[in-house]
């Protein structure tokens, strides 16, 4: 759980930079590739993350504005990649705008139940992670390069002339 605006800043933007190399790298064709049927697809997993920045916080109490779009997935990764990286900078820009670190400590009605901002906070970047981690596996599935994300990858491993772990 998160204690003050400047933790969750720090560890945002680290976290969003990750997600941002994830989605830059999609191509519209790869958008649908899905592990089996009646899952998510690549870029409904993609919009899923740029629409819940909104979504999650919002609900905290944070005011800034909406990606325009439904749970719909629009054809587009650009787009897609593009309306993550403006709810994300505008996320971040009402948290340092309009919250201190008492803000943090304040609970808020999360789906049913009372949490700490700070904890709901934590819960963005987890789901974050959790589900970039599921597009990694789909990004291989469609053909494309994974981005390092907390060190090399594979081929990052290749390009460095070292032979990668199995």
């Amino acid at each position: 759980m998160f204690v003050t605006v400047k933790d969750f800043v720090a560890a945002w933007t680290h976290e969003a930079a990750a997600t941002q190399r994830v989605l830059d790298t999609l191509t519209d064709a790869s958008l649908h590739q899905k592990i089996a049927e009646n899952h998510r697809t690549l870029g409904q997993l993609g919009w899923h993350l740029a629409i819940t920045i909104h979504e999650m916080t919002s609900r905290t109490g944070l005011e800034f504005a909406q990606a325009a779009g439904e749970e719909v997935a629009p054809e587009s990764a650009a787009q897609i990649a593009a309306t993550y990286r403006q709810a994300s900078v505008a996320m971040l820009e009402a948290i340092q705008s309009q919250w201190t670190d008492a803000n943090v400590m304040q609970s808020s009605m999360m789906y049913g139940d009372e949490w700490p901002n700070g904890l709901t906070l934590d819960i963005l970047i987890k789901h974050e992670i959790h589900h970039r981690g599921q597009m990694t596996v789909l990004m291989r599935q469609a053909g494309l390069l994974v981005p390092d994300i907390y060190g090399p990858t594979r081929e990052g491993w290749l390009a460095m002339g070292m032979e990668p772990h199995l």
